[in-house]
């Protein structure tokens, strides 16, 4: 059996838009745009962007909610977008979506029981209504709730107890692959905290694989393995988690993680922010070339005309760039040539109203001094990386670094 337990490739929906005294065709908005990723089974791979960027558009042509336009949607080696409407029904028992707000996604007519009872039935998979009253009871206990909220009605339940039942609804045919549709954006910031939980517990309860979409780059950073950012119906950048927080190479990565709040005040006044110029162009007329090339600081005259495909550069880690600028924690012009000399027995202070040059200039002062010292003792090539562990945590043992109280 394949590790890979969904991949979209090239995936690609457009809207025709129309208007004018007789409906004619306007054009098109390119919602999403030649998009490829794969998730690992047990996997939560994050998807993240601006508003409008086609996040949502992407988890409706995984679900088929929406036909794509071209590209493939394997799910376990079968493309979706090839099977039969009774096929893709049998198939769509083992994908299920937890929607963004959850009072209009659950029937007002029917009680709780019911909402979460209706899919055991559709499928056949229980047949008789006690064993599926039953059920739903059970699975009210599995998300936090009480087997007496059965018997309610969705506006008799608090928003985060009515995501609570979406999940259980989500679960009731034991799937594979659950879309998460920003689950947590309609909710309080304490009740967010008890979902992202509740979802982990089930993850490793059940052996579950998420594609969890959000603009929440907190709550994100928190739940994914890996994580995929959008721009304009692209992805622009695919990696882990700890690499793409840590050592984000794409401007629009960077300027994202820019703009997330530091619970520190000291910090979030002295702190560097990147600020994108211009607003999102139009998917209906989006920009030649790099479709982020109007907004981006390292643009050059190719970002007008060529588009960046999505580069491995290294294990776990892909973007799309025509313009690759080496990547220090600010940009380029925010760290110019340093030069200072320490003696032993010698304190020195590194100054800056900027924290992320602190944290790089630190930075850089580690790796260039395990690589020199590695080139003097051992003359081997200059990339630490390849080095015995035990090596370099000898040199390490040497730098002492100490963090902001």
């Amino acid at each position: 059996m394949s590790d890979v337990l969904l991949e979209v490739r090239n995936l690609v929906k457009h809207f025709q838009v129309s208007g004018g005294l007789f409906g004619g065709r306007r054009g098109l908005v390119r919602a999403v745009d030649n998009v490829s990723f794969s998730i690992r089974r047990g996997e939560t791979l994050g998807l993240v962007g601006e508003s409008g960027c086609g996040k949502t558009t992407t988890g409706r042509c995984v679900l088929q909610l929406e036909r794509p336009t071209s590209g493939e949607v394997l799910f376990e080696g079968r493309d979706l977008t090839k099977v039969g409407a009774s096929e893709l029904r049998a198939i769509r028992r083992h994908i299920q979506v937890i929607f963004q707000d959850p009072y209009s996604s659950l029937n007002p007519r029917m009680t709780v029981g019911q909402i979460i009872a209706e899919p055991l039935a559709v499928h056949g998979i229980v047949k008789s209504a006690g064993a599926r009253r039953d059920r739903a009871r059970e699975l009210l206990t599995h998300v936090g709730l009480l087997p007496q909220h059965a018997g309610r009605y969705p506006h008799q339940l608090s928003g985060g107890q009515r995501q609570r039942v979406g999940v259980a609804r989500a679960l009731a045919l034991e799937p594979k692959l659950i879309i998460c549709d920003e689950p947590v954006s309609a909710l309080d910031v304490s009740i967010q905290a008890q979902i992202i939980n509740l979802l982990e517990d089930l993850q490793s309860q059940f052996d579950l694989t998420y594609l969890f979409i959000a603009h929440d780059l907190a709550v994100v950073r928190h739940i994914s393995d890996r994580i995929a950012v959008m721009y304009l119906g692209k992805i622009v950048e695919l990696a882990d988690r700890k690499t793409l927080y840590d050592d984000p190479l794409h401007p629009y990565t960077r300027a994202l993680l820019s703009a997330v709040p530091i619970p520190d005040p000291q910090l979030e006044a002295t702190r560097e922010r990147m600020v994108l110029r211009g607003e999102v162009p139009s998917p209906l007329n989006p920009p030649s070339g790099c479709v982020f090339h109007p907004r981006c600081p390292i643009a050059v005259d190719r970002c007008k005309h060529d588009v960046p495909a999505l580069r491995v550069l290294r294990d776990g880690l892909s973007v799309g760039l025509v313009r690759q600028a080496r990547n220090i924690g600010v940009p380029a012009a925010h760290l110019g040539m340093i030069r200072f000399t320490t003696f032993r027995q010698q304190d020195f202070g590194v100054l800056s109203n900027c924290a992320h040059a602190r944290h790089a200039v630190a930075d850089r002062i580690i790796r260039r001094f395990i690589r020199h010292v590695l080139r003097i003792q051992w003359a081997l090539p200059a990339d630490a990386d390849r080095f015995h562990a035990d090596r370099v945590h000898s040199l390490r043992r040497c730098i002492a670094l100490t963090g902001c109280p």
